[in-house]
């Protein structure tokens, strides 16, 4: 029996302590949570000064487990990110870890380094492992990567490959507060700069709920609706190239989670249709004439949805 109640007590706490800091954002925070239990990671973009780094910084605090966090700059090497040897003048050497070393890592403005430091984070966040002159040293679990990135084109940015893209679990916006939540910031500035980060959870209970988690059942007529809306995508023509295997782990994992978090031993087809587009929107690429035409990976997405038939409840 899955023990549903567990789960969602360990939602709203972190839901709870990380308010105490972002005023907002429910859905990135919902997007942390699942991937956290998922064992994935996060993509947060956005325009700077919209709480990514905060946001982030809050989710690895109340999670406890070790953080480390990496400022991506343009001069950055591999080495600084997954470590090196250090060598003596006698002959000897010792290894100097990373800061990839840790349960949660920050990858702080991402696209902000160059293409041979951001594939230094490709091995650990696919095999949980680096693998320095020929030695593979493995992380400990749970591992997770939240990475910010700014918007493309500004100023000193790389864009992210698509095999790094599709090393992300899920991907979300992180856009300007609301008017009534800038209010709430501002009223409340003084008590959120001295509010501090306190771990309501620790790496054992994470581990717990990731193995409780496998056991929501998800039926063959949902796995079947979200394999068609994968290859759907794959055979639309107005996409390039569409979403990987990745994307229906990623939908079958997530959709899993978010169950539980809302109280289900089942995966209902609304949990595919909430979590398809930080799911799979950030693995499609538009043919670059229907681009040229307004067309959107998100608009594409959403038609599909609309128009593959939602499979009826079994009985």
């Amino acid at each position: 029996m899955v023990d549903i109640e567990k789960i969602a007590r360990l939602n709203q706490k972190l839901r709870d302590q990380m308010s105490q800091i972002v005023v907002g954002k429910e859905n990135i925070k919902e997007s942390l949570i699942i991937a956290l239990i998922a064992g994935g990671h996060v993509l947060i973009e956005g325009m700077p000064g919209t709480a990514k780094t905060t946001i982030a910084k809050t989710f690895a605090g109340v999670i406890g487990g070790e953080f480390k966090r990496i400022q991506f700059t343009p001069d950055m090497m591999p080495a600084d990110v997954t470590g090196f040897y250090l060598y003596s003048p006698d002959g000897t050497s010792r290894f100097v870890p990373g800061p990839l070393f840790a349960n949660v890592i920050l990858a702080d403005e991402l696209n902000r380094t160059t293409p041979r430091t951001q594939a230094a984070l490709l091995e650990s966040m696919q095999e949980y492992q680096i693998t320095i002159d020929r030695k593979t040293y493995p992380l400990t679990r749970p591992f997770m990567v939240v990475a910010t990135q700014v918007g493309y084109g500004g100023e000193g940015t790389y864009p992210l490959t698509d095999v790094q893209i599709d090393r992300f679990l899920l991907r979300v916006v992180s856009d300007y507060p609301t008017k009534e939540e800038e209010i709430r910031m501002i009223s409340n500035l003084d008590r959120i700069d001295e509010s501090g980060i306190a771990a309501v959870t620790n790496l054992d209970e994470i581990k717990e709920i990731q193995d409780i988690v496998k056991q929501v059942v998800v039926t063959p007529a949902v796995i079947d609706y979200i394999t068609t809306l994968v290859t759907e995508l794959r055979d639309s023509s107005d996409v390039q190239s569409g979403p990987s295997s990745r994307a229906t782990i990623a939908l079958f994992r997530c959709a899993r989670v978010l169950a539980a978090l809302e109280g289900r031993n089942f995966v209902i087809p609304d949990d595919v249709k909430h979590l398809a587009f930080p799911a799979i929107e950030h693995r499609i690429r538009i043919k670059p004439e229907a681009e040229m035409d307004g067309l959107t990976p998100h608009m594409v997405l959403e038609k599909l949805l609309e128009q593959i038939p939602v499979p009826k409840p079994e009985v």
